[in-house]
């Protein structure tokens, strides 16, 4: 009877800490997903280029075309990738070993020079996440406009 109580509570501790791991990650990649939308609306490069965005990071941009992160440094540059609003809910996070990917859906307000600007544009949108040396960076992105009005 012992025996089979401790292998039960072993079992059920062992559980726990594997989801208390993912909840890490998963809380983890939430934050990094927010800072990420947030230096975007703010035109913030250091934290996009430097922290966030890895150098080698693919684009499939929500104009139809597939980018680079030199791309999106220049879009940055001109007014491209400028918003007055820009809000992100995040449906589902899945891991596969050290490659994270989050789906969900954004609704932006582009401005400047960027197309729809002054319109509310909605997308769906899949960020790709590698850890590498302790730290995850977004490796590819795809955003797709579903509304323009």
């Amino acid at each position: 009877m012992k025996t089979q109580l401790l292998v039960v509570l072993f079992s059920f501790s062992s559980f726990c800490c594997l989801f208390a791991q993912i909840d890490l990650r998963e809380a983890e990649l939430r934050r990094l997903e927010n800072i990420e939308r947030e230096a975007t609306l703010q035109g913030d490069s250091a934290t996009l280029f430097g922290k966030i965005w890895s150098n080698e990071m693919v684009i499939n941009t929500p104009a139809n075309r597939v980018g680079t992160v030199e791309g999106s440094k220049m879009q940055l540059r001109t007014g491209n990738l400028a918003y007055t609003s820009f809000v992100r809910n995040i449906e589902k996070i899945t891991f596969n070993d050290n490659i994270a990917l989050v789906m969900g859906e954004e609704i932006t307000k582009p401005q400047g020079h960027q197309l729809y600007a002054g319109k509310t544009v909605t997308r769906r949108f899949t960020n790709i996440w590698k850890y590498d040396n302790n730290q995850w960076f977004m490796i590819g992105r795809q955003a797709t406009i579903i509304d323009v009005q």
